[in-house]
């Protein structure tokens, strides 16, 4: 009887551990498919496997105001999908209680291929990025632990951190892992531009006329396909009395990095306005026209731009006739990088 009891328990815990085995589901992986012609990421999706699973739940913490101290702020508040995830309009996003911030946000897109991340290559990996605003105080203000707790109060993210993660996974890493994994699929290659180097349109004259000027005026810094080369250059722009943004010299301490900032994507320009690391640029007019009279030198200032960059108005036209072939409207109007399949909807506050 003593035997038979011993078994009766066995059985019982072994049916115990294949219940908890069924009751996780694998999470569903996702394929990163790189453009034609794209170089290999930069990545480590080893470290972070894409799945179905991860990136819903990185969109739904995406587009979370409880990531704020307030619950006023997501990261979408700053990042907005029309404006390719810049923000739109304003020269400085707006923090809880309004509180400025110092740099003007920039546009998320084609993060895989990008190696350091912040206007100045402070922070070596994407899913450190979002630590930074999160815990910023003129931004989101919030601590991590505190993001746990709310997180781990919520039934719907219960379940989709298990999902993603297994039991018990609301932690600082998969925060930030769900996050990437969202960021990640935003990718940018379907504009007219990349329709015609993949031969299924055709530029108009002004546009061909704006790209063989884009390439004899412009390429050594904005490099194809991504037009950027991801470096970091002083170009000539005047040191603002009130932000006082020093740029990559505040992070390397170095003097040759005295207000350099990375080389923006150009991707999706027209749509990110403002521009410069400030956003004191508020038209591609207003850029064009610091490159031709505008630039200050210093012993900083790029070799490139000694001279300045002569441009006539008409180059100017073609210029930004070629500029708008880089607007992707299937990136910025794709139902995948919404908030409405959650039935989440961020408040876009008005930020004059």
């Amino acid at each position: 009887m003593k035997l038979v009891s011993t078994i009766l328990i066995f059985i019982a815990i072994a049916l115990l551990g294949l219940s908890f085995i069924n009751a996780y589901k694998k999470p569903t992986p996702i394929k990163f498919v790189i453009p034609k012609g794209w170089q290999k990421p930069v990545y480590n999706f080893k470290d972070n496997p894409l799945t179905k699973e991860g990136f819903e739940l990185g969109k739904r913490l995406f587009y979370d105001e409880r990531l704020s101290k307030d619950s006023t702020t997501s990261c979408a508040s700053c990042h907005q999908q029309f404006a390719a995830f810049s923000t739109y309009d304003h020269n400085l996003s707006h923090g809880i209680g309004n509180a400025l911030t110092t740099r003007n946000a920039p546009a998320l897109q084609n993060l895989a291929w990008q190696k350091d991340f912040m206007a100045d290559g402070s922070i070596h990996y994407l899913d450190e990025q979002p630590i930074t605003p999160i815990t910023a105080f003129n931004e989101m203000a919030e601590t991590i632990d505190n993001i746990i707790i709310k997180l781990k109060k919520d039934a719907t993210y219960k379940q989709m951190f298990k999902a993603a993660f297994g039991r018990d996974s609301i932690n600082k890493i998969t925060i930030t892992k769900a996050l990437s994994q969202f960021m990640l699929m935003l990718v940018s290659n379907n504009s007219k531009y990349d329709k015609v180097m993949r031969g299924e349109a055709q530029f108009i004259l002004p546009e061909q006329l704006g790209y063989d000027m884009f390439k004899q005026k412009c390429i050594s810094c904005h490099t194809e396909p991504m037009f950027t080369d991801y470096s970091y250059r002083n170009i000539g722009m005047s040191l603002d009395n009130t932000l006082k943004d020093i740029g990559r010299m505040k992070f390397t301490g170095n003097k040759s990095d005295s207000l350099k900032f990375r080389v923006p994507s150009l991707r999706n320009v027209v749509l990110s306005f403002p521009y410069g690391h400030d956003g004191r640029f508020f038209t591609l007019y207003n850029v064009f026209e610091h490159y031709r009279k505008n630039m200050i030198a210093s012993t900083t200032t790029d070799s490139l731009f000694k001279n300045k960059m002569p441009l006539s108005n008409y180059e100017i036209g073609q210029l930004t006739a070629f500029l708008y072939t880089l607007t992707d409207t299937s990136f910025t109007h794709n139902p995948l990088f919404a908030p409405q399949a959650f039935n989440i909807t961020p408040t876009f506050r008005d930020k004059h």
